[in-house]
């Protein structure tokens, strides 16, 4: 990937640093010679701290504004926490940038979140854990992406946060692919010190006898329900425990996510209410939470249009979902109508039974679905497979 830079302030060996690929930088020694500060390691790096007005910093703020995309606003709140008089360390910190396969806005948003960055070693710091966070699996573009949303990932150190954090998770979780699941989800999984929180949460979950599938699902999936205040975490692990859940299924832990947090509990609570409007009881509703505890974290849309069309499309009555809360969770467009449209007209010309389950219409895949209620009715009914399809629409009967 080439890259275009104001020859005047680099080296030869720095343009050559910065010619190479990913694979290639890996490997390269270069000397760099900042005219302003020189960073070997992250001890060293100490913006400067005047408080002189932004005024006094012209030429920071412009290069914030014409190289780094950054906002008016956001320049001059920038140039009160790092301040230069040459470009060359900010250019190969760009261009390094650039050459991992940053986006313009992405640039702009890491520097403008971390604007100290620019004065960092690129080759010497920052390379390093770019290079990291790809041999760990994460892709070119996610990245970008994730160190864009939270480049402090790039300000703690390589040796004393991120690989120790990684070595624990991969001791958890046991391959890449899922370390890397769980930090798209939050970098907070690098950067907090895992003997805080993780590993008494951790610990606590195998006392109770929580198999290692389960402990790896909720990481995993839900990082931060198990990187919450101990105190709070086992607090939530006892209430789930009294609810009747079993430690050694995996509805123990997805039970232990939904009460998790104050949005999620929040959510819950919508539910609920949401759940008494159709008639449900509290019964009702724990019956629905120990079958499917992701019952709880539904839109009140979601629950609301899937009930009115089971209850007062299919006639089902109301409290019979709760004991198969699961169809709650399929697409009423591209599931649940075109399987209920077809079981209806069915019904009409008594080709089926009314005693059938919801649960018989919507889990099974499509071949079996198809097999069961289209093709063994074509003769009878040759509209069936249109129907389900959606070319030929159901006006009920």
């Amino acid at each position: 990937m080439a890259v275009t830079l104001r020859l005047g302030y680099l080296s030869i060996s720095s343009v050559l640093f910065l010619s190479r690929k990913p694979a290639q930088l890996k490997s390269t020694v270069v000397v760099l010679k900042p005219t302003l500060v020189s960073l070997q390691n992250e001890t060293s790096v100490k913006p400067i701290t005047s408080k002189t007005t932004s005024k006094q910093h012209p030429f920071t703020v412009t290069y914030l504004i014409n190289s780094c995309g950054l906002p008016s606003e956001s320049a001059i709140s920038a140039s009160e926490k790092v301040q230069f008089r040459s470009p060359e360390r900010p250019d190969l910190v760009l261009a390094l940038l650039r050459n991992y396969g940053f986006s313009r806005t992405q640039i702009s948003n890491l520097i403008r979140k971390r604007p100290v960055l620019l004065l960092y070693n690129p080759e010497n710091i920052l390379l390093p854990k770019l290079e990291f966070f790809l041999s760990i699996g994460l892709s070119s573009c996610d990245l970008a992406r994730t160190l864009s949303s939270d480049p402090t990932l790039l300000i703690r150190s390589l040796e004393n946060q991120l690989k120790p954090s990684y070595e624990f998770l991969k001791s958890v979780l046991l391959s890449n692919e899922k370390i890397v699941s769980a930090l798209k989800r939050t970098t907070w999984i690098f950067l907090e010190d895992p003997s805080k929180n993780l590993m008494p949460n951790i610990a606590h979950l195998r006392e109770l006898g929580v198999p290692q599938n389960c402990v790896s699902l909720l990481l995993t999936h839900f990082p931060e329900a198990v990187m919450q205040r101990n105190e709070d975490f086992c607090g939530i692990v006892r209430e789930v425990k009294q609810m009747g859940f079993e430690p050694r299924k995996s509805t123990f832990v997805l039970a232990v996510h939904a009460l998790s947090g104050k949005g999620n509990k929040s959510i819950g609570e919508k539910c609920f209410e949401v759940y008494k409007r159709w008639g449900w009881s509290k019964d009702d509703i724990l019956t629905a939470f120990r079958k499917h505890p992701n019952s709880m974290m539904l839109s009140e849309k979601k629950i609301m249009k899937s009930m009115d069309y089971f209850v007062n499309k299919m006639g089902s009555p109301s409290r019979v979902i709760a004991q198969c809360p699961v169809v709650l969770f399929f697409s009423l467009e591209k599931r649940i109508i075109p399987r209920c449209s077809v079981v209806q007209i069915l019904l009409s010309k008594g080709l089926i039974k009314e005693n059938f389950s919801l649960t018989s219409v919507l889990l099974p895949v499509e071949k079996r679905f198809l097999e069961r209620f289209v093709i063994k009715y074509q003769e009878e009914v040759p509209e069936l497979l249109s129907v389900y399809q959606g070319k030929v629409k159901f006006e009920g009967v």
